[in-house]
């Protein structure tokens, strides 16, 4: 069925019911078809740029009987997408602009960097984590959105850098979830982006803001049949909730994490997005 990080975040914002725009990559293929179809479907304005010679991205999900999963990609045509695919013309009106890792990274920079000079806010989800990282990207972004796993690569990654070769012991997920919430907020703080979301899983999200950090429990008494695009599901539910809240990014948290955990209760990734109807009925039940 239709994927990929950016589509599912772009799915499901637009299910949210906000204003969505969608720009990747196909080659000339059944999946590039059905790609488009599924978009026509949704209503979702899509811009695919064709790239010739490469097939259009697809991925294997394997899922075992606890509903967790892995997945392997092919980016196929996803990693061609160009700067000069992504013209200002099309970020020009965005009130927020999300870039996830399923593209090359220097237009990931390029897109953030024009989407701050278009007074967009900016939002970076570092899925999946890749050796090419750039920690300079950190400074175009104003809202920082890994999961666990991702977020003790970033603190290793930059930790690291600023050892300067020194040995330093390397941090782990274990680590992580042993933090109290003001250490985990301080450790947050010195990734130099204003707002950072690391997303929990089970264990819910924490959000971290210069001058306060909550954590967000995750729902409970929902019945999990697939896990797969829980995380494109927050960050696309964020990108809408902070269009609809004005900006708050706490409120927006709390609301990528209904629709999240919404998600988790159907199988396969972009169709698995609940409709804002869907978001209102759970959420007038909680």
């Amino acid at each position: 069925g239709p994927g990929g990080k950016g589509s599912n975040q772009a799915v499901a914002a637009g299910r949210a019911g906000v204003r969505t725009r969608f720009i990747g990559a196909v080659g000339r293929d059944v999946f590039a078809e059905a790609a488009k179809r599924f978009y026509r479907a949704e209503r979702i304005e899509a811009r695919f740029v064709e790239k010739p010679g490469h097939a259009t991205g697809t991925a294997a999900i394997l899922l075992n009987a606890g509903a967790q999963n892995e997945i392997v990609v092919a980016l196929g045509a996803s990693a061609q997408l160009q700067p000069r695919d992504v013209p200002a013309a099309r970020i020009r009106g965005a009130r927020v602009v999300v870039c996830p890792h399923e593209a090359n990274l220097p237009l990931n920079a390029h897109v953030l960097r024009r989407a701050r000079r278009a007074g967009a806010v900016t939002v970076l989800n570092p899925a999946p984590m890749r050796p090419d990282f750039a920690p300079s990207i950190l400074r175009l972004t104003d809202v920082l959105i890994p999961n666990e796993t991702e977020f003790v690569a970033l603190v290793n990654l930059l930790g690291r850098a600023r050892a300067r070769g020194r040995k330093r012991a390397a941090f782990t997920e274990t680590a992580l979830h042993a933090l109290a919430p003001d250490a985990l907020h301080r450790l947050c703080r010195t990734l130099g982006v204003p707002a950072v979301i690391v997303t929990l899983g089970r264990r819910g999200c924490f959000v971290s803001e210069p001058n306060r950090f909550a954590a967000i429990v995750a729902h409970t008494g929902i019945k999990v049949v697939d896990t797969t695009g829980a995380g494109d599901a927050f960050v696309g539910g964020f990108a809408a909730g902070l269009v609809r809240s004005g900006g708050d990014v706490l409120a927006a948290a709390r609301h990528g994490n209904v629709v999240a955990a919404l998600s988790v209760t159907k199988f396969g990734t972009a169709p698995s997005m609940p409709t804002q109807k869907e978001i209102e009925r759970f959420l007038r039940t909680r």
